[in-house]
């Protein structure tokens, strides 16, 4: 019996990092998109998303019905929980993905973003794939400078989500207000995505620590 247990938690693992797979595959595609205007490539981002959700459910039930039939000790039930909480962060960071898609095929054949901040959303893309890989290497290896390096991406992030509204509330902006709104938006995306990718992080340290210290992982 403690067999099939560990096997179906060795199956909750392995689903959690299928997910994070299929979400790097996501924000690459999904980032490709909303830079060059391909409508295409980010309809293909919106139908996959589909994958991540029914991945999210099938975790999540299994995880009841281990909770439900086999009366885990404390910690398998950490892992178990923390499985729970790391599928809905995957989860809405697919979701995430999708909206920057969604973003890109609303405004195609133009490009969403204005010349002057192409540069820092080309950054912002390149720290949120980082972080969606880092979270597959994190969740394969239980390492945590892996999980150091996502508070590092995530620090970055958040400095470019304030240049952004730093930029957009200059006197010199001069874009439509449905540009100002896109930018606003996805900017607050790809800062999103990010503290999900923390709070991925926050979580599987937690099941290598057995402590809850969010601060834990920068000052590790």
């Amino acid at each position: 019996m403690r067999k099939v247990f560990q096997e179906e938690l060795a199956q909750v693992g392995e689903q959690l990092v299928e997910m994070s797979k299929l979400v790097s595959e996501a924000i690459e595609k999904a980032t490709t998109a909303f830079e060059g205007a391909d409508v295409d490539l980010a309809e293909d981002v919106i139908a996959a998303d589909a994958r991540i959700d029914f991945l999210q459910n099938s975790l999540d039930e299994r995880a009841i019905d281990i909770l439900a039939l086999q009366g885990p000790v404390a910690s398998d039930l950490r892992m178990i929980v923390g499985s729970l909480r790391m599928s809905a962060s995957l989860e809405r960071m697919g979701d995430l993905a999708r909206h920057l898609a969604q973003l890109a095929r609303l405004r195609f054949p133009a490009n969403v973003i204005p010349p002057q901040l192409r540069d820092t959303f080309r950054a912002f893309a390149e720290q949120d794939l980082l972080i969606a890989n880092k979270l597959t290497e994190l969740l394969e290896t239980r390492d945590l400078e892996v999980a150091r390096d996502v508070m590092k991406a995530n620090s970055t992030v958040n400095d470019l989500h304030l240049s952004v509204f730093k930029a957009i509330a200059r006197s010199d902006w001069n874009e439509s207000a449905a540009t100002t709104v896109d930018v606003a938006l996805a900017s607050r995306y790809f800062e999103r995505f990010a503290d999900h990718g923390v709070s991925v992080a926050q979580k599987v340290t937690y099941l290598v620590t057995g402590a809850w210290h969010p601060n834990s992982i920068e000052n590790g």
